[in-house]
């Protein structure tokens, strides 16, 4: 990709709960001359987007449709319950579902955990949101259960919440629009997320593979030259050791001459 080719911007979708913080800053620390730019969208919402080329990458919540989008997932969260600061359950540093059996768990329509079975009582209303949730369990309604980023999204000083190891858990992961090459920009902050060295090559795109036609000719080229310099470079030892045109080798070389016409030394 030359310099021309690399585009100016690269925008970058989050779901609420996920803070991109961390990677943006080396981002700009590693392409200075190319903005990050932020895109809220909502869990429901975001592999959409992607799906859409509203985004080039997004930082999502599984599960995603792997047809139409690549994912890296990049760590699980922990489920806490939502509770308000005089409740009971703030005496022990955990909470089991078993333990809310009695208590109306709200169950709002952008819920985001995968439930088999729902805990607790139901409220009379599904809330529409989560931060909707937020007001009942504040209000006194119910309780609710969620990824422990979103409780301190919507952290409120009269509210607390505790984990609940046997709830089921959320995953989060760097999500992009399923290609056959992935593109440049999307490697690069692959590589950030991964935790890559400025110096890595693995947080570029590879270079792709020349095709095989073009290594054959390029290797019957270098085949051709290789034989052309032996061929030369042979050529001239065997003129060297060619006799001059007209003269015979000698039998005995000039010393042998010699030699055979004194024979023994004549007594005098």
């Amino acid at each position: 990709m030359t310099g021309s080719d690399i585009p100016s911007s690269f925008r970058l979708a989050y779901v609420p709960g996920v803070t991109p913080t961390k990677w943006v800053r080396v981002w700009h620390e590693r392409l200075p001359h190319t903005s990050l730019e932020l895109v809220q969208a909502t869990a429901a919402e975001a592999p959409g987007l992607l799906a859409g080329g509203g985004a080039d990458a997004g930082l999502v919540r599984l599960p995603v449709d792997r047809d139409v989008l690549s994912a890296i997932p990049l760590y699980t969260e922990t489920t806490v319950v939502v509770i308000p600061k005089d409740h009971v359950a703030t005496a022990a540093e955990e909470v089991s579902l078993a333990e809310l059996s009695d208590e109306i768990v709200l169950h709002p329509l952008d819920d985001l955990l995968d439930w088999e079975t729902l805990p607790g009582r139901p409220a009379v209303e599904r809330p529409a949101t989560t931060a909707d949730a937020i007001e009942l369990v504040a209000a006194g309604v119910g309780v609710l259960l969620v990824p422990q980023s979103l409780a301190r999204l919507h952290h409120r000083k009269d509210l607390t919440y505790r984990p609940v190891p046997d709830a089921p858990e959320s995953r989060v992961a760097l999500s992009w629009p399923e290609a056959e090459v992935t593109p440049d920009l999307v490697e690069e902050f692959i590589g950030i997320v991964r935790g890559r060295t400025v110096n890595s090559t693995r947080g570029r795109a590879a270079t792709p593979p020349r095709p095989a036609k073009d290594k054959a000719k390029d290797k019957a080229k270098d085949k051709a030259k290789d034989k052309a310099k032996r061929g030369g470079a042979g050529g001239g030892v065997a003129a060297r050791q060619k006799p001059a045109a007209g003269r015979k080798p000698q039998a005995g070389g000039r010393s042998g001459g010699q030699s055979g016409k004194r024979g023994k030394p004549r007594g005098r």
